[in-house]
């Protein structure tokens, strides 16, 4: 993929799309499936910084990124508010500029 200086802000509004989508799905779905699936809730970590990107080989390839940066995203969605996009300092300084 190529760089983007505005990936700070398109990923957040990707973020928040896929929370109201995903309310909105669930929402829809509970007429059919039942009261407990409006529980299912999205939660999304956001953190910007230097990744490295490879094609895992195996069974089925795939392509994965790697590093401190995914790690630091992995454990703010892991622990963040359900519904919620949760950023670091990096992605909101890069927001702010």
């Amino acid at each position: 993929p190529d760089p983007r200086v505005d990936h700070a802000v398109v990923m957040c509004k990707f973020a928040l799309e896929c929370v109201r989508e995903m309310n909105r799905l669930t929402q829809e779905l509970e007429v059919e499936l039942g009261p407990d699936t409006t529980e299912l809730c999205l939660r999304a970590g956001l953190h910007s910084g230097p990744v490295v990107a490879g094609v895992l080989r195996g069974e089925k390839s795939r392509f994965q990124l790697f590093g401190d940066t995914m790690n630091t995203a992995s454990r703010m969605e892991s622990t963040g508010i359900p519904n919620r996009v949760q950023i670091s300092q990096e992605t909101a300084d890069l927001l702010i500029q």
